[in-house]
């Protein structure tokens, strides 16, 4: 018998590929290091801007939370995962989801690493629990540091909402962090698309790319009313429904759909891209 165990003794699949090894490459590359400065930057873009611009309105007359972005730091937290919310947190998801697999066959080092040996699920594994970890830490960044930025230029106070009431400083801490964990759960969809993408294709940026464009696309038909009822099948439909966690009475009804949703779309793909990738041919 030819076994792994007798051709590589003390040879361990589960020790392939380490989480900390994986998570130190990642960081150490420049694309992690552009995205947290971006994200750092943005606070401090939205406090220059109201202190250029004056009092923070709301666009044709719609109450949103930029009426109250500079009540406290609270409000600034907030305004920045409003800002964000659709477009540039989908960014780091995409980028760090779908340059996993295709990054090592565009490097031509993917079939080295499953030559290690390194299991293919493993592999799969090992580069999507950094990715979502990575993802996850860029969604903590921002809100961290605009509550940081925002306390220090407009002070620490309540959550003033903008129809009304306020959530003391402390339960708005809890509500923003609970904010966070929905648009991370939100965004699974363009996490699972990205890096099923990232298993069929060479070009990190077509991966990348793929996502970000297939969100937008999502967002355009979920602003086309005509679909009516079947945009409640769409991701994007529910993209803002972490709003109601700002309430003085929480409502919990439009989130747990939007979890449901994205999650059911995000296991989905992933089956698709550890079955598709299980079965590919590897030659770069």
């Amino acid at each position: 018998m030819s076994t792994l165990s007798q051709v590589a003794p003390g040879y361990r699949a589960r020790r392939t590929l380490p989480l900390r090894v994986e998570a130190v490459r990642q960081l150490r590359r420049r694309r992690t290091l552009v995205m947290a400065v971006v994200l750092t930057a943005l606070p401090f873009v939205l406090v220059a801007a109201f202190a250029i611009g004056g009092t923070p309105e709301g666009r044709d007359d719609r109450i949103s939370l930029m009426d109250t972005a500079t009540a406290s730091g609270a409000n600034l937290a907030a305004t920045a995962l409003f800002v964000s919310a659709a477009f540039l947190l989908v960014v780091p998801v995409a980028l760090f989801c779908g340059d996993t697999v295709a990054a090592e066959a565009n490097w031509s080092s993917l079939r080295y690493l499953l030559a290690a040996p390194v299991p293919r699920t493993r592999l799969l594994v090992s580069k999507l629990a950094v990715a979502l970890g990575f993802s996850a830490a860029a969604m903590v960044l921002l809100p961290l540091v605009a509550l940081a930025v925002g306390t220090a230029a407009y002070g620490w106070g309540p959550l003033r909402i903008p129809t009304g009431g306020e959530l003391p400083a402390g339960d708005a801490v809890l509500r923003l962090a609970l904010v966070v964990l929905y648009i991370f759960l939100s965004q699974l969809v363009t996490a699972a698309l990205a890096f099923w993408l990232s298993t069929v294709t060479d070009a990190p940026l077509g991966a990348v790319g793929g996502a970000v464009g297939l969100t937008i696309v999502g967002n355009v038909l979920d602003a086309v009313t005509a679909l009516g009822s079947w945009r409640d099948f769409l991701p994007a439909h529910w993209q803002f429904a972490w709003a109601d966690a700002l309430q003085p009475h929480m409502e919990w009804g439009g989130m747990v759909k939007g979890v449901s949703v994205s999650v059911a779309y995000a296991l989905v793909l992933f089956a698709l891209a550890f079955r598709g990738f299980g079965r590919k041919d590897v030659v770069s």
